[in-house]
């Protein structure tokens, strides 16, 4: 079979051998995503025609506006989860605080906890821009059979064993990583089938794209006001291209295809920063260093921190791997 004719139910199939831990359950787990992702994507694609838009009349633990379509993403990838009977625990940054799941004869012998963006960039969803699902996959730390704590879902991006996400766009697209480089597969919405359109994605080296939003730019940090005005620079293949979509989801698949960095620094208005590590972060920073590029703080590695807080904001710098090192390099220079 063609490699890009190839389903997405086949691939997970053929690649079952590359877990770590082959029993099965880490493909019925990707295989959840993907059905809920279809429904969800049935949703937003028919947004503007019924009412499903515009705020649900209550806030997350963010404090943040929840969208309808927020809450039924949410729900619908909680939901899906459950009754596949996959995993232990889900967190979500819809929630304030995880889920404990049970089995169906009250037993807690699932070994996976799932952490999820249910719909990235949801301010958008109300003039038609992309949005997106994020998922980050652990195995659990805790004994199998107890039920799982915090410290199952507080574990350092390193641990991950699966990540990604899905883009409801022009074309729904999943793409996800399980430690054996990155994917992408096309949804047929005619026939509901997610094909292999994008194998073995690869961040460029370099880039001529940096996303940032600008608009704070008086609020940023020296070292990331030095290094946009470095990218502003009429010098050799600069200045860059500034694009900035406001949907994580759409900026990073963006800047994998094309090579670029995408920049949510600290500032004063957010002084930890405002993605959030173990929804957005690390699940973002493993596919990208699956696909050659880099994920940092402005210092250091994401995938290392140690989270401390199931809703915790980090500042994030992501994207190929020449461009983020020069932006550390920059906040390095501004930190002496």
């Amino acid at each position: 079979m063609e490699e890009r004719n190839k389903t997405l139910g086949e691939f997970i199939i053929e690649k079952q051998e590359d877990f770590q831990y082959s029993s099965g359950e880490l493909s019925r787990l990707i295989n959840s995503i993907r059905l809920a992702a279809k429904v969800v994507n049935y949703k937003v694609n028919k947004a503007g025609l019924v009412d499903i838009v515009g705020a649900a009349g209550a806030q997350n633990v963010q404090g943040e506006d929840q969208q309808k379509l927020d809450v039924f993403a949410n729900d619908t990838f909680i939901q899906t989860l459950i009754n596949r009977e996959i995993v232990c625990g889900i967190a979500s940054e819809e929630s304030d605080d995880f889920i404990v799941i049970k089995g169906q004869d009250e037993s807690h012998n699932n070994k996976y906890v799932v952490l999820m963006d249910p719909l990235d960039g949801s301010s958008n969803i109300d003039v038609n821009v992309s949005v997106g699902t994020i998922f980050s996959v652990y195995r659990r730390i805790t004994p199998i059979g107890t039920p799982v704590t915090l410290e199952d879902f507080l574990q350092p991006g390193v641990n991950q064993v699966a990540a990604g996400y899905v883009i409801y766009g022009t074309s729904t697209m999943l793409v996800y990583t399980t430690g054996r480089g990155v994917n992408g597969f096309t949804l047929n919405p005619a026939i509901g089938t997610f094909y292999l359109s994008h194998p073995n994605m690869q961040f460029p080296k370099d880039g001529t794209i940096y996303s940032i939003n600008e608009g704070n730019y008086v609020h940023f940090p020296q070292g990331v006001k030095d290094y946009i005005k470095y990218c502003q620079l009429e010098e050799g293949d600069r200045p860059y291209t500034s694009r900035y979509i406001g949907s994580l989801v759409s900026d990073i698949h963006r800047n994998m295809i094309k090579g670029g960095i995408y920049i949510y620094p600290t500032s004063s208005k957010a002084p930890s920063g405002k993605l959030r590590l173990l929804y957005e972060c690390n699940p973002m920073a493993f596919l990208a260093e699956q696909a050659g590029g880099k994920a940092s703080d402005g210092f250091g590695r994401i995938m290392e921190i140690q989270p401390t807080e199931l809703h915790q904001r980090v500042p994030f710098f992501c994207g190929s791997q020449n461009m983020v090192e020069k932006a550390e390099e920059f906040m390095k220079k501004a930190s002496n």
